[in-house]
Order: C-alpha cells, then sequence, then structure tokens
C-alpha cells in the first residue's frame, strides 16, 4: 500500500515504471518536469506518456558507468550487489563493516509517494521502497557533536566502467552530505527499490538515498560508506564545481543555476508541448522542512 507523504499526490500521479527507469530522456530536448500544488493538478494522460522498452532501458544517469544515457543500462549488469556491505564510521557508538541484511534485517519497508526533482529541471513522481534514514543511525548511535553525515559511493572500475577515465575530472568516490538534522528527518529515506521491485543497479542498486526536497543529485546512489562528522563534508558536485551546485542543494525557484532557470520544470512523459510548470519551493515540501533552514539565507546557502 502507498505512503503518500506528499499530501496531494496519490498512486494515480505516480510516473509510470518506465518513465522512471528512462529518466534521462528529455534531457535530449531540453529540460523536463512536473509539478503540482498550486498549479491545477492536470490528468495522468496530461502528464505521462509511456515509453518503450527500449527506452526504458537505454537512457539514465549513473557517471560510474559512463556519460553516455545508454551507457548505465549497458553496463549496470556488470555489478555484482550482492553480498553488499556498508561501513559506518566516524562519531558513533557502533562502528563497523555491515552487511546490508544485517543492517537492516529488521526494518519495515514501506513505499512512499515522493517527488523527484533534478537540477537540470526536469522532474517527475517515484513511488520509493525504503525506510527512514534515521533509523539506521539510531542502530548505529550517533555521538554528541555529530554535526553532519557523509555518504560514498562504491568504488570498483572492474565493474563501473565509467570509474575508468570517462569522467577524469571526477575524483571518486562519488560523495555526499547532510546535515545531522537533515538526515534525520522522516522525509529522508533509504531506498532499496521502486514500484515494489528491487532497486534497479542503474538506478543505484543495492540501496540508495532519498531526499525529496533537495535536487536529485543529492540522492546518491550505490552506497558502500556513512560517516558522521563535526564539519561539513566534501561533496561531488561541490567539489567540481561550488558556484553551480551548493552543499544544501534544496529546490528554489527563486535561486537560478547559473546556466538555465530553475523557476519551472517540465514533465517527464509529458509530450513535447506540454506547458511548463511552476517549480515548488523545496519541490512541494516547504510546509514539512522550511523550519529546518529558518534564518538562513537561501541564496548564499543554496
Amino acid at each position: 500500500m502507498f505512503k503518500p507523504f506528499t499530501p496531494d499526490l496519490t498512486a494515480a500521479d505516480v510516473t509510470p515504471q518506465s518513465m522512471w527507469l528512462n529518466r534521462r530522456q528529455l534531457l535530449a530536448g531540453g529540460a523536463a518536469a512536473l509539478a503540482t500544488g498550486s498549479i491545477a493538478q492536470p490528468t495522468r494522460a496530461e502528464m505521462l506518456t509511456p515509453n518503450t522498452l527500449e527506452e526504458i532501458t537505454s537512457y539514465n544517469n549513473f557517471y560510474e558507468f559512463g556519460t553516455g544515457k545508454s551507457d548505465p543500462a549497458k553496463y549496470a549488469h556488470m555489478l555484482t550487489t550482492s553480498p553488499w556491505e556498508i561501513k559506518i564510521d566516524g562519531m558513533v557508538d557502533n562502528p563497523g563493516t555491515y552487511l546490508l541484511q544485517e543492517l537492516i534485517g529488521d526494518l519495515d519497508i514501506e513505499e512512499r509517494i515522493y517527488r523527484f526533482r533534478c537540477v537540470e529541471a526536469w522532474s517527475m513522481v517515484i513511488p520509493w521502497n525504503g525506510f527512514e534514514l534515521n533509523k539506521v543511525l539510531d542502530k548505529v548511535g550517533v555521538q554528541a557533536g555529530a554535526k553532519y553525515v557523509a555518504f560514498e559511493t562504491l568504488v570498483r572500475p572492474e565493474e563501473m566502467p565509467g570509474q575508468r577515465g570517462f569522467r577524469s575530472n571526477i575524483e571518486w568516490p562519488y560523495r555526499e552530505g547532510l546535515r545531522l538534522d537533515e538526515a534525520m528527518h522522516p522525509l529522508t529515506m533509504m531506498a532499496t527499490g521502486i514500484y515494489g521491485e528491487p532497486m534497479a543497479n542503474q538506478n543505484g542498486a543495492p540501496i540508495r538515498l532519498v531526499v525529496p526536497w533537495k535536487y536529485g543529485f543529492k540522492s546518491i546512489k550505490s552506497i558502500v560508506r556513512i560517516t558522521l562528522v563535526d564539519k561539513e563534508p566534501p561533496t561531488t558536485w561541490n567539489m567540481l564545481q561550488s558556484s553551480e551546485y551548493g552543499f544544501y542543494s534544496n529546490v528554489n525557484p527563486e535561486v537560478d543555476h547559473p546556466r538555465w532557470s530553475q523557476a519551472s520544470e517540465r514533465v517527464i512523459g509529458g509530450g513535447l508541448f506540454q506547458q511548463r510548470k511552476d517549480t515548488l519551493m523545496f519541490n512541494g515540501y516547504e510546509d514539512q522542512v522550511a523550519s529546518l533552514y529558518e534564518g538562513m539565507d537561501l541564496r548564499e546557502f543554496f
């Protein structure tokens, strides 16, 4: 059963599985998006147009497998996801390297409908399967003084050809981070599947982060390390271009990317002639998360 943590979304609004696996398709023609809220809710037919199986399996974005849209689907089958270990260290009471099933085996997996907004100005609606990140952090015991949570993606160039030079300007592993209160927020998920099925390799198998009020690149894939620290950790896109990709990366229609507007979106699957939709502050989760940033200048802390 769906657990709609976005009040105005229902199962009828979920982007079809075909559209999710084909998340990069419309980037070829420009930005894409989905927005609801103050705008009249479009019908399912107006929002979404299913893709072919070939499109579904040929377009994705996971630089560890290459930069081309078809690279993840072409190469992700090489990734071994079982057994899978996650190292948890830093300022925790119970550091260690845990088998994935050992870490999450007693947690209830739930299904949540979330908006997903890419920094490239497209978006969709996704039913994730997973659990709140705070449940894992509570298990390992967060120590006093910890202020941030850092994440790292797998480095395995023999299985991830993109790590063998296609993106030589990326310093592997891919890194991301959250402030501790963001990580502990009940909207922040660790996802292990989509549509009731295990996570596809090209989408971040076997476990990834989902932070629905932030741009999609913050939701790091194929996580192998979680570290509790007292200082803001380095993050990959911020390291590459800090003027374009801030640490917080909250969805904000009033703060443009230096190379394009963030004021509107276009829905994946909506067709080439669908009108763009206004982007919602915090991707539509303002009521739930705005208090985390009270008093902060969101143009400075973007």
